[in-house]
């Protein structure tokens, strides 16, 4: 069930295209990728409230993740730039 509004604003759009792009840049990725982007609200204690997770697969079928505890609209590049390739499987989040 999703609660609370479903951001559409054209800043929030800019965001969300910005973090695909870069995710795309950083893990060099072909320019038409999936990779998904999303702001989720967080309510467990010491979690910050909003957080960006990003998912994308790679040319062999697998996924891969990492959490972002920022929300979508104050992540720079460097955010992402200084991580290394992953391999995680599964809803783990053993990296970031």
């Amino acid at each position: 069930m999703l609660e609370g509004p479903i951001q559409s604003d054209s800043s929030f759009l800019a965001a969300i295209e910005a973090v695909r792009s870069w995710t795309i840049q950083r893990f060099k990725l072909p320019p038409e990728a999936a990779v998904l982007v999303s702001e989720l609200a967080c309510t467990l204690p010491g979690c910050p409230p909003l957080e960006t997770v990003v998912a994308f697969w790679t040319d062999d079928d697998r996924r891969h993740q990492f959490k972002l505890y920022k929300p979508v609209k104050e992540l720079k590049y460097d955010d992402i730039g200084w991580l290394i390739g992953s391999s995680h499987e599964g809803a783990g989040w053993d990296c970031c």
